[in-house]
């Protein structure tokens, strides 16, 4: 039987741990950028000193931030311990980069209010769903039918970053442009059916275990996209989740009209929502829970415009 190429066993081993098809493209890229920059040597041939050059190069000649490293030590690192199946020590000694710590960048009520106000259809409804209940781009993109529970006015997220689910809140103001959102889906999935499509990916084997799940009503996407396209995993004909690039370059165009002088990103709507949901007197547990994180460290940031900066103190030239 033929060896598989490395990158095939790369591939293969990604996907048998499900991990995103970002994340698989992403492992990808690194790892054959570590190949070509050795002159195309193979890695069970390298170890810590190829690797180490490699991290210098990227931080010292193309000036990749710190996050990018880290990233393409991930890359290696899996590729050396999953697929390659070295034990060997020096793999968790290899020092990651330090990340700078900043501060988020969070918006005031008002300037929310005009991004919101200047966004319209679908991106404008993902926008206020992001910062309506904090989720990430991604996990708002990814939402089912079946996670939006309107009696109980909750959204459940399901494999959010770290694979894991959680619970938020469904704003109220939400209720019926979502209802509107579903029954145009609604409409778009019974004509995908009729042309013999209708199909969705399911999560994980769900797919093996329920055929037909696929084409199930409370599978569906809330936020499709507008045309179908072939799956590259699969290269079935199905109708993925609406494109993210359309909601960042939305906020981007609103950011602009609006005329709001921050360095704004999709990101921000989360980072307002935790902000301003202690400004209202949350406790950051509740926040904490709200935003999947696991350590309340990680909310901790958010108090800097509570007790830091230009509202937490006086300055002297204002007077006693």
């Amino acid at each position: 039987m033929e060896k598989k190429r490395l990158l095939d066993r790369v591939r293969d081993s990604i996907r048998s741990r499900h991990y995103s098809l970002r994340t698989e493209q992403s492992y990808i890229q690194w790892i054959r950028r570590f190949i070509l920059f050795h002159n195309k040597r193979h890695p069970e041939e390298m170890g810590e000193k190829e690797i180490s050059q490699f991290l210098t190069h990227l931080a010292v000649n193309r000036k990749v931030s710190a996050s990018t490293r880290n990233q393409a030590l991930s890359a290696l690192l899996f590729l050396y311990k999953q697929v390659l199946g070295q034990k060997l020590d020096w793999l968790d000694d290899v020092v990651r980069a330090k990340r700078p710590r900043r501060l988020p960048v969070v918006l005031t009520q008002s300037e929310v209010s005009s991004l919101l106000d200047n966004m319209t259809g679908v991106n404008g409804l993902i926008a206020k769903l992001l910062y309506g209940t904090g989720m990430r781009k991604m996990e708002c993109l990814r939402l089912r039918i079946t996670d939006i529970d309107f009696d109980y006015r909750q959204i459940h997220v399901r494999s959010g970053k770290g694979g894991k689910d959680r619970i938020t809140l469904l704003p109220d103001c939400l209720g019926s442009p979502l209802q509107s959102q579903l029954a145009q889906v609604e409409t778009l999935h019974k004509r995908d059916i009729e042309a013999g499509y209708g199909e969705v990916e399911l999560p994980f084997a769900l797919d093996r275990k329920y055929p037909d799940a696929g084409r199930e009503w409370k599978w569906q996407y809330v936020f499709p996209a507008t045309r179908r396209s072939v799956d590259p995993l699969t290269g079935v004909i199905r109708r993925h989740h609406w494109y993210d690039t359309n909601v960042s370059r939305a906020i981007r165009q609103s950011v602009f009209t609006s005329r709001i002088n921050k360095h704004v990103g999709v990101h921000t709507l989360r980072h307002s929502f935790a902000t301003h949901l202690l400004e209202n007197g949350y406790d950051i547990r509740t926040v904490q829970e709200l935003l999947g994180h696991k350590d309340v460290s990680t909310t901790m940031i958010y108090t800097h415009v509570l007790n830091k900066g230009g509202r937490g103190v006086r300055s002297p030239l204002d007077g006693s």
